[in-house]
């Protein structure tokens, strides 16, 4: 049985190819460019993977996303559905999502940005912001991470309400499901977080009717994927006042080009897709722990599923 392995960038993926071989005796632990017998590659651990690279296996038993999300497995034309998609998740991760989010939504609670603004300028102005009670926060996506991203700001003391595709109950917490419960959930929202996967109902759903229906001043921290925003719509939302603030965390295009407007809009902070970094050293004692325990159980508790889209 052989592990073959894809971060994009060579370097990286060497990286992963040494731990995995240390973490996974016995096995054969390859790049995906240098695979060995095809026949005998049993999982393919990647991230974004070349169109028609997983197909060329055919006795291929999961494939492993490095990352909560899948989309970027099934960006593929070639993938055939029926090959089970492992996530890579882990307490390490969940934890570093959730400070991010506690880190942005408390910088837009207390108008951080504002207050850099007047620092570069000299200008001493103390700014008075609510308590965190009579701050309304929304979180849309609630799977497992973004239960724990509300429950996270919850606990901080804001009023927050979350939204997902289906019913879901989390203590403390005012939930709102489906497709016609989204527009009174936005009107209640004053910083918005969205955590959602993205598929193709979630693909451009932070547009200028959703992002219009939310109060004005608000701001948007956006963790989930950049193919959530119709960037259009989002700078257009900033530029007419209706929204104060933008924290970008995912682009449609990854890195963010050089000349993009997201990088010098006075309103919107880019952060490099780090909100849950998933660094070598944790991700693949994560990545190998999920491959014996698949192999073991024959499956796993937060298995994705292909046709769903996460």
């Amino acid at each position: 049985m052989s592990v073959v392995v894809y971060l994009g960038d060579d370097e990286e993926t060497r990286d992963w190819v040494d731990r995995l071989r240390r973490l996974l005796p016995g096995r054969d632990v390859r790049p995906l460019d240098d695979p060995g017998a095809p026949e005998d590659v049993a999982y393919a651990v990647v991230w974004a993977p070349p169109a028609g690279a997983i197909a060329r296996f055919p006795r291929l038993r999961a494939v492993v996303s490095v990352g909560a999300g899948i989309d970027h497995v099934l960006r593929d034309p070639e993938l055939p559905r029926h090959i089970p998609i492992l996530r890579t998740t882990g307490p390490e991760m969940v934890q570093r999502l959730r400070e991010y989010v506690a880190l942005h939504v408390l910088a837009h609670h207390r108008q951080l940005a504002v207050t850099d603004a007047n620092q570069a300028r000299g200008v001493w102005q103390q700014i008075v912001t609510p308590p965190a009670q009579r701050r309304r926060v929304g979180v849309m996506g609630l799977g497992h991470i973004g239960a724990q991203c509300a429950l996270t700001v919850a606990a901080l003391g804001f009023d927050v309400a979350g939204w997902a595709r289906s019913k879901k109950a989390l203590a403390g917490i005012e939930t709102f499901a489906g497709p016609e419960a989204l527009r009174p959930f936005l009107a209640r929202t004053e910083i918005l977080v969205c955590l959602l996967p993205l598929t193709s109902e979630t693909k451009g759903i932070l547009n200028a009717g959703t992002l219009g229906s939310l109060p004005a001043g608000s701001a948007l921290i956006n963790a989930g994927r950049g193919g959530h925003v119709v960037e259009a719509d989002l700078l257009a939302a900033l530029d007419s006042g209706h929204l104060s603030g933008a924290t970008l965390d995912v682009f449609q295009t990854e890195p963010l080009p050089d000349r993009h407007p997201f990088w010098a809009h006075p309103k919107i902070r880019v952060t490099p897709h780090i909100a849950s970094y998933i660094d070598p050293g944790t991700g693949a004692g994560v990545v190998a722990e999920n491959i014996l325990r698949y192999e073991a159980e024959g499956r796993l508790p937060d298995m994705a599923d292909a046709v769903r889209g996460y």
